[in-house]
């Protein structure tokens, strides 16, 4: 089983900085790429950045330049570094993992999430 676990979330203000950490307990071997989602009251989960074993990341359109996702060498932790944070940016910022070998259009594991909240 792996279990995951979102820290770093606050309230921020506008143009500020905030750093994500995902921890995961369990067998590295059960997955092989890690993302953070984000989700709104009333909207979709979207993916913000995703990250593969071997490095490769995954970022979308609406956070590219200013958010990085990145990971230790073991893959038991991961981090989404966010600059220059909008107030659109607010949300609920969901880990997640999977066994897929590419980027997965869902994911099997998710943490609980941590909210993210950023002042005009």
């Amino acid at each position: 089983q792996v279990q995951l676990v979102e820290s770093g979330g606050g309230l921020v203000q506008a143009g500020g900085s905030l750093r994500l950490s995902c921890a995961v307990s369990g067998s590295s071997f059960r997955y092989n790429v890690m993302g953070w989602y984000r989700q709104t009251p009333g909207k979709q989960r979207e993916l913000v950045a995703a990250i593969s074993r071997d490095g490769r990341t995954n970022v979308a359109d609406s956070v590219n330049g200013r958010f990085t996702i990145s990971k230790d060498s073991t893959m038991h932790t991961v981090y989404l570094q966010m600059n220059g944070l909008k107030p659109d940016d607010t949300a609920v910022y969901y880990c997640a993992a999977d066994p897929s070998i590419g980027w997965p259009s869902w994911y099997r594991y998710w943490g609980q999430g941590t909210q993210v909240t950023v002042s005009s």
